[in-house]
């Protein structure tokens, strides 16, 4: 039997696209690409799953509670909200991370879905093997998620084409992608996998 594929789409959320509280240079540019990949998932029914960071007001996260990030998507807030133009199907996964107030949850492995049950859980129940990732941002949340995914044993296919960094100091995404490749990501652009799922 095949091992089973997922595709999973990191926090592209309104406040992480330009105009948004927490905006990645060009955020918004992964959308149209992250929205050709789900058709080709849809159409091999393929389990998706979309990510978003869901903070609460107070937390140490945040610039004003001793993190280093401003506040940015707040519970039930526009810049919660997924991208409007980001087209995710009804049957998508749903994940939310980030609500612990003494915790920083980058990586999707720290995410559940609103009964509570856990990210690896659902792989392992829906017997997934290996992942496709993208979103944002490539330096922060895809990395910690890509980098647990790899720790738990899955493949794991990078979708360059369909992430975007923040950058911080320059150069941090590129070290990033690095990163991951040198701990066994592929790389790959939708050019290369079109309909091959």
């Amino acid at each position: 039997m095949k091992a089973k594929k997922a595709l999973l789409i990191v926090d592209v959320q309104n406040d992480f696209c330009p105009g948004g509280a927490l905006a990645v240079p060009q955020g918004d540019k992964v959308v149209a690409v992250i929205n050709k990949y789900i058709k080709s998932f849809y159409k091999e029914k393929l389990p998706i799953f979309a990510s978003r960071d869901w903070h609460p007001v107070r937390i140490k996260h945040f610039k004003d509670f001793g993190g280093v990030w401003p506040a940015h998507c707040l519970q039930n807030t526009r810049g919660a909200a997924f991208h409007p133009q980001l087209k995710l199907p009804k049957e998508t996964i749903l994940l939310y991370k980030g609500m612990d107030p003494g915790k920083d949850s980058y990586s999707v492995f720290q995410a559940e879905d609103t009964s509570g049950m856990g990210f690896l859980k659902f792989l392992h129940l829906l017997g997934v093997a290996e992942l496709y990732i993208c979103g944002l941002a490539t330096d922060y949340c895809v990395k910690s998620s890509v980098l647990d995914a790899l720790k738990n044993g899955f493949k794991v296919k990078l979708l360059t084409d369909a992430i975007k960094g923040v950058d911080i100091k320059p150069g941090d995404s590129e070290k990033a992608i690095k990163e991951m490749v040198k701990k066994g990501v592929k790389k790959v652009i939708f050019k290369n996998i079109g309909d091959k799922l």
